[in-house]
């Protein structure tokens, strides 16, 4: 899984594109994972590679909280991408100003929802986790399946 950090000058995105607004400046990376066995450890390696690259060849500052909380999104988003919708999966993480961006494409158009708390329940808990660890959270709708993007900010107490 060979993902491409680049540094990129955005136009202002469209409402309604999914993103949660405009931003300039910003340093990226995408991943396609297939499901074969390592994929969602090799999701959690990237999102954590790249942010140790972003800090160390940008100069941009990552807690080490948010360093495993990243991981730990990435490996839910990804974990029930590859469970339930048919194909590959899109892995896009970009940092933007004082935040990092998870987005997970796809190809199921059923949009997730939290289930209720249930002390019982063995699993199935992804969802909630990264919404209570994300400080931002949508889902969008895409022209085929969706876009899962959380964002959290790159240092505590922000």
């Amino acid at each position: 899984m060979n993902g491409v950090m680049k540094a990129v000058r955005m136009e202002p995105v469209p409402p309604g594109e999914g993103f949660f607004g405009p931003d300039e400046g910003l340093l990226e990376t995408t991943a396609a994972l297939d499901g074969e066995d390592g994929c969602i450890a090799g999701a959690r390696h990237l999102t954590g590679d790249f942010l140790a690259r972003v800090q160390r060849e940008h100069g941009v500052p990552v807690s080490a909280r948010t360093m495993d909380l990243s991981q730990l999104v990435v490996s839910e988003l990804v974990t029930n991408a590859l469970r339930h919708a048919p194909g590959p999966v899109l892995l896009h993480l970009r940092v933007i100003g004082a935040a990092v961006e998870i987005a997970v494409w796809d190809s199921d158009p059923g949009m997730p929802a939290p289930r209720g708390a249930d002390p019982t329940r063995v699993g199935q808990h992804g969802l909630e986790i990264v919404m209570a660890v994300a400080q931002r959270f949508r889902v969008v709708r895409e022209p085929v399946g969706k876009r899962i993007v959380a964002r959290l900010d790159l240092l505590d107490g922000l």
